[in-house]
Formats: structure tokens, C-alpha cells, sequence
């Protein structure tokens, strides 16, 4: 059993303001924030504060992955009161600050599951899976997951990073950004036909280090389960990774407004211990869920595998 599990969370992160009818809102982290103090296992949490900008430049990190005139783009935007990068993308005059600090939520987690070898959640906002090199979308700002994949390959110790990724939507993001570095993997397990379009079963990207896994609407545990063991599980184990990230999105819960996957809470648990079968070493990082409840019980049930 794990001692404890690390969270790393800043009331700043809700400084990210969308408006008030849009799904990607500050309320879903403080759902999760209390569900996860209320928890049976809540004193053995251990919650960490990302290190601050000023103490941490995470630009360097940043920089691996995304243009330079984007995050120029950005950072103008958000200082001239905010805007909108696409229809569903939002930037307010805080965004940028926030988007930030939520890459050094992920990267401090990095250092802490390497130094501990125990389990890490990042509870930060806004997610990132949808970002690509030059532009935000899909709610997302800065690709959080490949941004942490690319500097844990760099850590002494570690030569191979896997990311999965079962958030309901493809994370098109992560997988252009990292796809063509040989060293690190992507899983992918995504409704199909959604947004944004990718994830054929038939990509595999250019070392063959993708595993794109659609799922059809209605889809539940038991598929998840066929898919994880005729597939996750063996591209995982035969790629060996010295790290885990999962970008941990919890809209494929049955309950979710934006999707058709038919997950409980509970079965998140199950995917999790999966995970911990092939590596300890494991980072968790929030990008979607729409159904504060319903996210709030799945994270739960992340946690606790990871403590169990």
C-alpha cells in the first residue's frame, strides 16, 4: 500500500475564469478538492503547492513543445483583457499566469514521484491535451502531458515515459507532440466519432509508439477492460516505461454532458490499477469532466487505487 499520494493544487488554478455557463469551469476543481478532503483516505493525502513562477521558470520546459509566437500570442491576449483562441476556448486576463503555473503543478509532480516512487495527482486547470505546438483549443491553453513527458525523459533514471490518455476525446495535442520522439509513448483511449476528429485506430505515428484505441459511443467497463487487456497492457509492458503520465479526463463517466461512454466512478479505480501494474511510478494530471459530481467521485476513485 502506498503511504500516501501526492496533490498538487493552488486556489490560483481557479483563476482561470471561462464564464459562467462554460463546461471547463472553477468549479469542477473545487468539487474535487472537497471530495478528496471528505474521503475516508484524506489524511493520507499529501497536498503540495506547485513551486510559483517567480521561483520556478517553467518557460524552458514550455519552450520544448510550443512556438514562441504563441505563447507571445497568449501571454498579449490575456494582458489586454482576454479573449477567445477558438469558439470554445476562452483566455481571461489571469489565463496565461494560471496556464503557468499549472505546468509547474505537472512538472513538480514529476520531481515528486521520481523522488518518492509514489503516486502524484496534479489538480490543475486549465487541462492541456488539445494544445498544439502553435495554438490552444478544445478548452486547452499549454499541453500540460507532453510538456511533462518531454522534460521526465530528461531526468536522470529515465529513458522511456508512456502517456495514456483516457480522457473521452482524443488527445491530438499530446500525441503531435510527442509522437516523434521514440522515447516516449502515447495511448490514447477516445470515443469515436467525437471531437476533435483524431485518433484513428490505424495511426500509430512514425515509431510506432501510438496506440489509438476508439471506442463507440455506449462503450463500458467491459470494453475498456477488452481493450486494456488485449492491447493497453501488452504496448505498455513491451515498451517499458520508467514513467507513467495518465492525462487523467473523466468525461467518458456515464454521467458526463459533453459524451456518450458509459463509465462508473468505480471503473476508473479499475483503469488505474491497471496502470500501477505496469509502473509504479505514476503521475496523474486533470484535463476533462464536466459533471462536477461525477468527476469529483472518479477522481476519488483514482486516488484511492493508488492508495490501495
Amino acid at each position: 500500500m502506498a503511504a500516501t499520494c501526492s496533490i498538487f493544487y493552488s486556489d490560483a488554478f481557479l483563476g482561470h475564469k471561462t464564464g459562467g455557463f462554460h463546461p471547463e469551469n472553477p468549479g469542477r476543481l473545487t468539487a474535487v478538492v472537497a471530495a478528496l478532503k471528505a474521503a475516508p483516505f484524506g489524511e493520507q493525502l499529501c497536498w503540495r503547492s506547485p513551486p510559483a513562477v517567480a521561483d520556478r521558470d517553467p518557460l524552458p520546459a514550455i519552450r520544448e513543445v510550443h512556438n514562441l509566437h504563441y505563447l507571445s500570442d497568449l501571454e498579449h491576449l490575456a494582458d489586454t483583457g482576454g479573449g477567445l483562441l477558438d469558439p470554445d476556448t476562452p483566455v481571461s486576463p489571469r489565463s496565461y499566469a494560471v496556464a503557468l503555473l499549472a505546468v509547474n503543478g505537472w512538472l513538480a509532480a514529476v520531481d515528486a514521484v521520481l523522488q518518492t516512487a509514489a503516486p502524484a495527482f496534479v489538480l490543475a486547470r486549465p487541462p492541456g491535451h488539445h494544445a498544439i505546438s502553435d495554438r490552444g483549443m478544445g478548452f486547452c491553453l499549454l499541453a500540460n502531458a507532453a510538456i511533462a513527458a518531454h522534460y521526465a525523459v530528461q531526468q536522470p533514471g529515465i529513458s522511456r515515459v508512456a502517456v495514456v490518455d483516457w480522457d473521452v476525446h482524443h488527445g491530438n495535442g499530446t500525441q503531435a507532440l510527442v509522437e516523434n520522439h521514440p522515447e516516449i509513448a502515447y495511448c490514447s483511449l477516445h470515443q469515436f466519432p467525437a471531437y476533435p476528429g483524431t485518433g484513428r485506430a490505424d495511426d500509430h505515428g512514425p515509431h510506432g509508439t501510438v496506440l489509438n484505441l476508439p471506442m463507440a459511443p455506449g462503450s463500458a467497463l467491459a470494453d475498456y477492460e477488452a481493450q486494456f487487456q488485449r492491447a493497453v497492457l501488452p504496448f505498455l509492458r513491451d515498451f517499458g516505461p520508467d514513467l507513467i503520465i495518465v492525462s487523467a479526463g473523466y468525461d467518458a463517466n456515464r454521467a458526463d454532458p459533453l459524451a456518450s461512454i458509459n463509465l462508473d466512478a468505480s471503473d476508473y479505480g479499475v483503469m488505474t490499477h491497471h496502470c500501477l501494474s505496469v509502473q509504479p511510478r505514476i503521475l496523474f494530471g486533470l484535463e476533462g469532466g464536466y459533471d462536477h459530481q461525477a468527476l469529483a467521485e472518479s477522481v476519488v476513485a483514482t486516488v484511492a487505487a493508488c492508495l490501495d
